[in-house]
């Protein structure tokens, strides 16, 4: 390693990668102690990395030793899927920005919060568009709310237990009953349509191969060309019928 690229080097992230990289098939599990001698640093040291990555959920912390965190796991996979929907997506995103002139988003789940993976930029004045990227607590959103309904109440009640409502604007849910009941229903219609700040949006959901909801799309455009009831009914069956054909290029079958 040169000088100029040393002056680029930072040693606190090139520690905490390491140990990460110590896990594998066969090591499953290290102690403090072993992960100090890997990196050539004091316990003392070793332990602030350690807390660190434990605390943001890469580690888990067992009664002597520490094992890989469900984070690196479901971070991964996260990728890994988000790949194969965003290549399956784009092509049925962008037609239906061409045939709408309206800007279109792909998310995912991540706990509560909606993840942007791609969009479909509408080149007009009053466009809508969230950068690839952004993340907006789900029950917000009508992608969110669309994710959200891929779960049961029971997973939807443990998902928002510690988590607290009562400080989001109207129409968000302030309570868990009133969390449940507009996911009931988001569930049982199929589709979401969400207003705010002076725009509407249109989502539904993307499943794959088990019918399992794995993402969401929508259609947003300002109040100014979304207030009609017949262009509303329009993109909706848009939205709809460009969810259920990337979820068939997923697998998904609706037949019984």
């Amino acid at each position: 390693m040169d000088k100029d690229t040393t002056d680029y080097w930072v040693p606190a992230l090139q520690r905490g990668l390491s140990v990460l990289g110590m896990f594998n098939a066969r090591t499953r599990t290290l102690s403090i102690n072993e992960i100090a001698t890997r990196l050539g640093v004091s316990t003392s040291a070793c332990y602030r990395i350690l807390f660190t990555l434990t605390e943001m959920g890469y580690l888990n912390k067992l009664t002597s030793h520490y094992e890989l965190g469900s984070r690196v796991i479901s971070d991964g996979f996260s990728y890994l899927a988000s790949r194969d929907i965003v290549e399956v997506a784009m092509p049925h995103l962008n037609a239906l920005r061409d045939r709408t002139s309206l800007s279109c988003h792909l998310s995912i789940r991540e706990q509560t919060d909606s993840l942007y993976l791609y969009r479909a930029f509408a080149a007009q004045r009053l466009s809508v568009n969230i950068p690839i990227g952004t993340r907006i607590t789900c029950h917000c959103t009508a992608m969110g709310r669309i994710l959200l309904s891929g779960l049961d109440d029971s997973e939807l009640s443990q998902l928002y237990q510690s988590v607290r409502l009562d400080g989001y604007p109207a129409p968000a849910p302030r309570t868990l009953p009133e969390l449940l009941a507009m996911i009931a229903a988001d569930r049982q219609q199929a589709w979401v349509l969400h207003r705010s700040d002076y725009s509407t949006s249109v989502a539904t959901g993307i499943r794959d191969h088990s019918g399992q909801i794995i993402a969401a799309i929508n259609l947003s455009g300002p109040d100014a060309v979304m207030d009609s009831p017949g262009t509303q009914q329009l993109m909706i069956a848009e939205v709809l019928a460009s969810g259920a054909a990337i979820s068939r290029e997923l697998g998904f079958s609706n037949e019984a």
